[in-house]
C-alpha cells in the first residue's frame, strides 16, 4: 500500500509540474506580441527522474526559453508552444490515467 501512495505522491507532483507548464505555455502566448518579452519553459522531467533514482525530491523550474529574439526584441515562437501545448495534454491525460490506475489498485486492495 505504501508503495501505490508513493505513486500517486509522484504522480499528484507531475500533474502539478505539468499545469504550471500549461500555465507558462499560455503566458507566452498571450505575450506572442510584446515587444521584449522572454518566453519560459518549464523543467522538472529530470529532477523527477533524479529524484526517484535517489530517493530525493523532484522540482520543478521555470526557465528562459533558449530561442533567438526576433527584430523587437520577443522570442515566442507560436509554432513551438502550440506543439509543447499538445504534447504537455497529453502528458496530462497519460497522468491523469495513472492515478486512477493507482486509485483503482488502492481501492480494490481496501475493499477485497
Amino acid at each position: 500500500m505504501a508503495d501505490a501512495l508513493e505513486a500517486i505522491r509522484i504522480l499528484n507532483f507531475a500533474l502539478d509540474a505539468i499545469e504550471q507548464r500549461q500555465q507558462v505555455i499560455a503566458n507566452n502566448v498571450a505575450n506572442e506580441a510584446t515587444p521584449g518579452f522572454t518566453a519560459s519553459v518549464v523543467t522538472f522531467e529530470g529532477s523527477l527522474a533524479h529524484a526517484l533514482a535517489t530517493g530525493g525530491t523532484a522540482s520543478a523550474q521555470i526557465l528562459p526559453e533558449a530561442l533567438a529574439p526576433g527584430a523587437d526584441g520577443n522570442n515566442v515562437s507560436l509554432a513551438a508552444e502550440l506543439s509543447l501545448e499538445s504534447a504537455t495534454n497529453l502528458e496530462n491525460q497519460s497522468v491523469a490515467n495513472s492515478i486512477t490506475g493507482e486509485l483503482t489498485l488502492l481501492q480494490t486492495a481496501i475493499e477485497g
